[in-house]
């Protein structure tokens, strides 16, 4: 059925019941997971300071990024499913499209909000546009 789902996380609860379904899921087909977090900052990719003088480099994007995939995954039991990890910087919803296509992924599990501007009133701006141009089935987590 499925061989590889991807499961982008930001580290919220809605992302770490993603995951936790998405283990599930990958237990009944024999799936390995793809956990993606995309680390998105203009000022990052644009290479300029901040406001009061903070830079945010790209190294720094890469670090975030890592705890967020460490948040959620200490945060479950993945057993004995294997867990592949991708951190990319850039525009959240684009790279994970990106990554559907490189690593042929047959079906991605995504929490229906993250920690966007709007948190919780409304489905998450990137949920949204993956389901909505994701080339493969996606599962939309609450």
């Amino acid at each position: 059925m499925f061989k590889r789902i991807l499961v982008p996380t930001d580290a919220s609860e809605y992302s770490i019941r993603a995951l936790k379904k998405a283990i599930e899921l990958a237990k009944l087909t024999g799936a390995e997971l793809y956990l993606m977090h995309v680390a998105y900052s203009p000022q990052a990719l644009m290479g300029y300071t901040l406001n009061y003088g903070i830079t945010t480099t790209h190294e720094d994007m890469l670090n975030f990024g890592r705890a967020a995939l460490d948040a959620t995954l200490g945060a479950v039991d993945a057993g004995d499913v294997t867990v592949n990890t991708i951190v990319e910087v850039g525009h959240p919803a684009g790279k994970i499209l990106e990554q559907i296509e490189k690593d042929s992924i047959d079906c991605v599990v995504i929490g229906s909000h993250g920690y966007g501007p709007i948190t919780g009133s409304v489905l998450g701006s990137v949920s949204q546009r993956i389901v909505q141009k994701a080339p493969c089935p996606v599962l939309l987590v609450k």
